[in-house]
C-alpha cells in the first residue's frame, strides 16, 4: 500500500477514529487503526468490540492500494508534531513508512488481515434524521446519564423510535433530560416504537463522528445493536442491557403550577455568582420567587453568603425551591444564551421542570431545605 496525504485534513478524521481504539487491551492489535486504499478512497476502521467506527475519505492519491494496521499513539504524534503538509504513508507485510520533506518515521506493522471488521451499514429499514438535530439531541441528554450507577440502563441514552419522531432521553435518578424531533421513516423497521439504550460514551463517539450540517443521519436499530450511518461513515455500537425507568411517569402533569418564562444567558450568569460561594457539602441553591424578581441564594458555613436578583415577570406568593447549582448550570450549558425557557414549579417539594419551544424537557428534583 502506498498513498499521500494532506496532514491536517487527514489528521482529523483519523482522530475521531484514533478515540474508538482502545489505550489498553488483551488484544494488541485493537490498539491501531486499520487503514485500507482503493480508488482514491482511504478507509479508517478502529472498534475496541464495543463500539466501532469505519470513516471514509475521498479524493485521496492512492498510488498502490492496500491495507495496513497503524498504531494510534504513534501515528497521532506524528501528525500533530510534523510540520509536513504532504506526507506518504507506505507498508507491507512487516512494517509501515511515514515520510515528509525532511522526515521519516519506521513502525511496526501487523497482519491487516487480523483486524476485526465492523459492521456496515446494509439495512433497508431505518430511519432518517439530520445530523445537526441528532447532534442536538445527544447534547441535550448526555449529560444527565448516570455512569457510575449500579442501575446499567442508567449509564446510556433511552433512543425511543416510531414513525413520526425520535425521542432521547437521559436520566440518572435525580434528573431527567429529554427532547424529541421528527425523523423520516425508509421501508419498515422492526424497532419502530420500542426503546434502545445506547451507551453514553457511544453517544460521545456518535457527536464527534457526525458532520456539522444539515446532511441527513440514518439509524437502523437491532436487536443487540445500533448503526449509524453519515456522510464521514458508519459507526456501530452494541446496545445496554437492562430496563429504563418508566421516564413519562416522571414528567409533571399539573395544571395549577406556575410558570416563568427565564432569559437562558443572564440566568446562567446570576447561577455562577449564587454559587460562588457553594461546597460539595452544601450545593443548594435557594430560588425564590417574589414581586417581580427571582432571588438565587446560598449559603455555606465555611465559605460564605451569596445573594443575586434577577428581574423576572412574577407577580404572585412567594415561592422558593432549593436546588443543586450544577444540575441547573448543565441544562443552561446547552442552550444558546439568547433564547429563553419555561421554568415550572409548583411548591419546595415538588420537582421543577424547564422547557423550551423546541420539544426539550429538563426535570430537577428538589434538595430539602436541611440538605442544602
Amino acid at each position: 500500500m502506498k498513498i499521500t496525504i494532506q496532514r491536517e485534513p487527514f489528521s482529523r478524521i483519523f482522530q475521531i477514529a484514533a478515540v474508538v481504539a482502545p489505550a489498553r487491551s488483551p488484544k494488541t492489535i485493537l490498539q491501531n487503526v486499520k487503514l485500507e486504499a482503493v480508488d482514491g478512497t482511504v478507509r479508517l476502521t478502529a472498534t475496541d468490540m464495543e463500539v466501532g467506527v469505519r470513516l471514509s475519505i475521498d479524493d485521496m492519491e492512492v498510488e498502490t492500494p492496500g491495507a495496513a494496521v497503524i498504531p494510534v499513539a504513534r501515528l497521532n504524534a506524528i501528525l500533530r508534531e510534523s510540520s509536513d503538509e504532504v506526507l506518504h504513508i507506505s507498508a507491507d507485510a512487516s512494517k509501515i513508512l511515514v515520510t515528509g520533506k525532511q522526515s521519516r518515521f519506521e513502525l511496526q506493522g501487523q497482519n491487516p488481515d487480523e483486524f476485526p471488521e465492523v459492521v456496515d451499514f446494509a439495512e433497508e429499514d431505518y430511519f432518517e434524521i439530520p445530523a445537526n438535530v441528532l447532534r442536538e439531541l445527544i447534547k441535550r441528554t448526555l449529560f444527565a446519564t448516570d455512569a457510575e450507577s449500579s442501575r446499567y440502563a442508567l449509564s446510556g441514552v433511552l433512543l425511543e423510535l416510531n414513525e413520526n419522531f425520535l425521542t432521547a432521553v437521559g436520566t440518572d435518578g435525580r434528573r431527567l433530560a429529554k427532547m424529541e424531533a421528527p425523523v423520516k421513516i425508509h421501508g419498515n423497521p422492526s424497532q419502530a416504537g420500542t426503546a434502545t439504550i445506547v451507551p453514553s460514551r457511544a453517544m460521545q463517539l456518535i457527536e464527534r463522528t457526525l458532520p456539522a450540517g444539515e446532511e441527513p443521519v440514518c439509524l437502523a436499530a437491532r436487536e443487540n445493536d445500533l448503526l449509524v450511518r453519515h456522510p464521514n461513515g458508519v459507526f456501530y455500537t452494541r446496545l445496554v442491557e437492562g430496563r429504563f425507568p418508566k421516564w413519562r411517569d416522571v414528567l409533571p402533569q399539573r395544571t395549577d403550577s406556575t410558570r416563568i418564562d427565564l432569559p437562558v444567558g443572564p440566568m446562567f450568569s446570576a447561577l455562577r455568582q449564587a454559587a460562588i460561594v457553594a461546597s460539595e457539602e452544601s450545593r443548594g441553591v435557594d430560588f425564590t420567587f417574589k414581586d417581580g424578581s427571582l432571588v438565587l441564594s446560598n449559603s455555606t458555613a465555611e465559605v460564605g453568603q451569596s445573594r443575586i436578583e434577577l428581574p423576572v415577570a412574577y407577580d404572585n406568593e412567594e415561592l422558593t425551591i432549593t436546588l443543586d447549582h450544577r444540575y441547573v448550570a448543565d441544562f443552561l450549558k446547552v442552550l444558546q444564551p439568547d433564547k429563553s425557557f419555561t421554568f415550572d414549579v409548583e411548591n419546595g417539594e415538588q420537582a421543577a421542570y424547564c422547557q423550551t419551544d423546541d420539544k426539550y424537557g429538563y426535570v430537577i428534583m428538589p434538595l430539602s431545605r436541611d440538605r442544602r
